[in-house]
C-alpha cells in the first residue's frame, strides 16, 4: 500500500518539479474544488519555527487527550512511512484511507501544478474534515507566510518556536528575514504564543504583531517557567500550577512545554498538564533499544535526534554537557545544503570520537567526505552508522552514542533498529 501512495507522489511531483515552492495560490484553487474542507476544521493551533515545532505540537496533542479530546495532527516531514504525517481523531491514518485521500484528490486536481507537500496538505484537511475531533494541530512545513498550511485563515491559537538560521536557500539569509517568515502564520484577532527567543529574532516578531494587532504571550514577559522537584511551575497572568517533567529528554522541551502551554490557554481549550509525561515523538533525543543497540556492551547507550541545523547543534551541545559522567561519541550524517560546519562546530568539543555516515537509501545525503571537511578533519569514517557502532573504541567505562543531523537520517535509523 505504501508503494500505491508513493507512485501517486511521483506523479504529482512531476506535475510541478519544484519539491518546495512557497506559494498558496496552487492549494487555495484546490481547495476550492474540494469544497473547502480547511473550513470545517475544529479549532486550530498553528506552530512555526525552527526547532521544536514537533515537540511543541506532541505536547499539545498529549496534553489535550489527557483531558479527553479527540485531536486530529498533521505534521512533516515523515521518517519512516507518509501515514505518520497525519493522525485523524488520535489514530495514525490507515493505509486504505489516505490512498484513497491521494487517489481522490490527484482526481479532482485534474493534473493542474501542485507540489506534492500541497496535496498531503490538501490530503489532511480532507480527512480532517470528515471525522469530528475538539482540536487541530498543524505544524508548519517550511517557513510561514507561503507554507501550504498558512491557507487557515482564522485559528484559535498561533505558536512560535525557537528561531535561527536554517533553509536559507528558501527563506533568506539573516536570522531577521527569518523570523519574519515565520511571522507570517500570525493572524489578526488571534493570539500567538512565542517562546525563547534571541533579541534580534524577538524584535521581528514583536513588531510584525504589533503591525497586525496581535496579542502576544511571550516567554518572560507575559509567561515563565520556574524548575521544581518533579517539573516546572507554569506562571501567567492568570495563575499558576505545577507541570511534570516533559516525557522527551533535554531542558529545551521545558520551553516548547511552555509554548504548548501558552497556546492551548490562549486557544481556550480544555488540557492537563499531567499531559506532558507522556507525550511521544520519535527521533528527538529518543533513546534506542533494538538490533543497533545491541552492537553496543549491553551497559552503553544509544541515542538518536533529528537536529541538523546550527541552532539544534547549539541545544544538543548543551545537553551534551550533562552527559559528562560518561564518554560520549556521535555518529553524523547530514543532508545537503545544510550548514554542516555550524552544526558541528559546538558539538565536536563535547565528543570523545565523532563519525561521518551516509546510508545508501539516506535522501539528499550530504558525502562522508564534505561532513570530514566540514568538521575540520576531526571526524574520522564510518562509512555507514553500523560500520560506525562497530569500530567506536570500547572502553572499560560505559558510553554514550548520539547519532544526529538529518531526519531523513533518523528514518533510515529506525528502519535498521527495527
Amino acid at each position: 500500500m505504501t508503494d500505491a501512495i508513493e507512485q501517486i507522489a511521483a506523479r504529482l511531483e512531476r506535475l510541478h518539479p519544484r519539491l518546495i515552492d512557497l506559494s498558496l495560490d496552487r492549494l487555495r484553487g484546490l481547495l476550492v474544488r474540494l469544497d473547502h474542507p480547511e473550513r470545517r476544521l475544529p479549532p486550530v493551533i498553528h506552530v512555526a519555527g525552527t526547532n521544536g515545532k514537533g515537540s511543541t505540537c506532541a505536547f499539545i496533542r498529549a496534553m489535550a487527550e489527557a483531558a479527553g479530546l479527540r485531536v486530529h495532527v498533521y505534521t512533516s516531514p515523515h521518517l519512516m512511512r507518509f501515514n505518520e504525517r497525519i493522525r485523524v481523531a488520535g489514530a495514525l491514518v490507515g493505509d486504505d484511507e489516505l490512498l484513497a485521500a491521494m487517489q481522490r484528490i490527484e482526481r479532482i486536481n485534474d493534473a493542474a501544478p501542485i507540489t506534492v507537500f500541497e496535496v498531503i496538505t490538501a490530503a489532511a484537511f480532507d480527512l480532517f474534515a470528515a471525522t469530528p475531533a475538539d482540536l487541530c494541530v498543524l505544524e508548519v512545513g517550511l517557513g510561514g507566510r507561503g507554507d501550504a498550511t498558512n491557507v487557515i485563515d482564522a485559528p484559535a491559537a498561533c505558536a512560535i518556536t525557537s528561531i535561527s538560521l536554517d533553509h536559507r536557500e528558501l527563506l533568506g539569509p539573516s536570522v531577521e528575514i527569518i523570523a519574519a517568515e515565520k511571522a507570517g502564520i500570525m493572524k489578526p484577532g488571534t493570539a500567538v504564543a512565542i517562546g525563547s527567543q534571541p533579541p534580534e529574532v524577538r524584535r521581528v516578531l514583536l513588531d510584525h504583531a504589533a503591525a497586525l494587532r496581535v496579542p502576544v504571550k511571550l516567554r518572560g514577559r507575559d509567561w515563565d517557567l520556574a524548575p521544581t522537584v518533579n517539573g516546572f511551575r507554569y506562571v501567567d497572568g492568570s495563575g499558576s500550577f505545577e507541570a511534570p517533567a516533559p516525557s522527551l529528554p533535554g531542558l529545551f522541551q521545558r520551553d516548547n512545554a511552555g509554548i504548548a502551554i501558552a497556546a492551548l490557554r490562549i486557544a481556550a481549550v480544555p488540557h492537563e498538564a499531567a499531559g506532558l509525561a507522556h507525550a511521544e515523538w520519535a527521533a528527538r533525543l529518543q533513546r534506542l533499544h533494538g538490533r543497533l543497540a545491541r552492537l553496543l556492551p549491553s551497559d552503553w547507550e544509544l541515542w538518536l535526534d533529528g537536529g541538523h541545523n546550527p541552532g539544534a547543534g547549539a541545544v544538543l551541545a548543551e545537553h551534551l554537557h550533562g552527559w559528562a559522567d560518561r564518554p560520549v561519541h556521535l555518529v553524523v550524517g547530514m543532508k545537503q545544503a545544510k550548514d554542516s560546519t555550524e552544526f558541528l562546530r559546538p558539538l565536536i568539543p563535547a565528543a570523545d570520537t565523532v563519525w561521518a555516515v551516509r546510508e545508501p537509501d539516506q535522501h539528499a545525503a550530504l558525502s562522508v567526505e564534505a561532513i570530514i571537511a566540514a568538521s575540520g578533519g576531526a571526524a574520522r569514517s564510518g562509512p555507514r552508522v553500523e560500520d560506525a557502532l562497530h569500530a567506536i573504541p570500547r572502553t572499560a567505562r560505559p558510553a554514550r552514542v548520539l547519532i544526529c543531523g538529518s531526519l531523513y537520517l533518523a528514518g533510515e535509523v529506525l528502519k535498521l533498529d527495527r
